[in-house]
């Protein structure tokens, strides 16, 4: 099949090198614009744009999807289907009416769980024991289309959305070319999701992270988790802010105010929240690298009783 590709991230470009390497006919590639990023504002331009390049794949980056010219353009390549994957824009019904079968999206959840922009962060940090990916069928709603397979993966007590992320990537490229190759056969079929299992998973924002030690232990651990590596898990010791790398929930009952330092180990250190404490085993300070907690605890003058937050 005629296949024209939509999509910009590390994860899109994953699926994108896997159907190249199985063979299938990238006929182009949609991605957005060049961005500058980091603090010197150099122009970069995204994983799937240099796999394009090096595969000699014709190449658009258009600001807008409802310009007729482009329209046209993606017209003129009679493709037999559309695969989007992690583009950041919703395509126009006079995109999703160009492929002779239809558009398909690949997503990182089990549908009609967290639809939106974060699906792997947020099933961390609901505190979710699988997720999963989904091929649907698009129509012009937010992950609202009818679905042609699923995948499940379960969760482990210690994964981050990042270690979720490289595994569902991996998950949903074989599950994306082996539903290509039914549907080109006509072997497929679609089902509509199911309205009552709806959740969002709004995108991130940077203040996401800010832990709130009145939650319960296993929330905190859930959110350090859930908010890795972007935009990273939180709090303040004085005027200081601390991020914190990794946490778990400790077993010992609470036995001071939420924030308060209740103990102080070699393996950690142990806050108190709602239920029970919160041992914090990796930091970064400000202005500083990552480090363990005893080697925070050997430089800073942490003590039991001082309240983060």
């Amino acid at each position: 099949m005629r296949i024209v590709f939509f999509g910009c991230d590390d994860f899109a470009a994953i699926n994108l090198l896997h159907l190249i390497d199985r063979g299938h006919h990238i006929v182009g590639l949609v991605t957005q614009p060049d961005k500058p990023k980091g603090r010197g504002l150099r122009v970069t331009y995204s994983p799937t744009k240099h796999i394009a390049m090096l595969n000699g794949i014709a190449l658009f980056q258009p600001d807008s999807l409802k310009n007729p010219v482009l329209v046209s353009r993606l017209a003129w390549f009679h493709a037999d289907i559309f695969v989007v994957i992690a583009y950041g824009k919703i395509l126009p019904a006079e995109v999703l009416a160009l492929p002779k079968h239809f558009c398909v999206n690949l997503h990182a959840s089990l549908l009609p769980r967290h639809r939106g922009a974060a699906p792997i962060n947020w099933a961390i940090i609901h505190g979710d024991t699988e997720t999963g990916v989904t091929l649907m069928k698009m129509d012009e709603g937010m992950d609202t289309g009818d679905i042609i397979a699923q995948a499940a993966c379960p969760i482990a007590d210690d994964m981050t959305s990042a270690e979720l992320r490289a595994r569902l990537a991996d998950m949903g490229a074989r599950l994306l070319s082996d539903s290509l190759e039914q549907i080109k056969s006509g072997g497929h079929t679609i089902k509509p999701q199911d309205a009552a299992g709806v959740t969002r998973a709004p995108k991130m924002h940077k203040d996401l992270g800010h832990i709130r030690w009145d939650r319960t232990a296993k929330e905190i651990h859930d959110l350090v988790r859930g908010v890795q590596p972007w935009p990273g898990a939180f709090t303040f010791w004085g005027a200081t802010r601390l991020k914190v790398l990794e946490a778990e929930a400790a077993v010992a009952q609470g036995k001071g105010r939420p924030g308060e330092i209740v103990e102080l180990h070699k393996d950690g250190f142990y806050v108190q929240a709602a239920d029970s404490a919160v041992i914090v085993k990796r930091v970064v300070p400000a202005g500083s690298h990552a480090m363990d907690a005893r080697a925070f605890l050997a430089g800073h003058k942490l003590k039991v009783g001082d309240v983060l937050g």
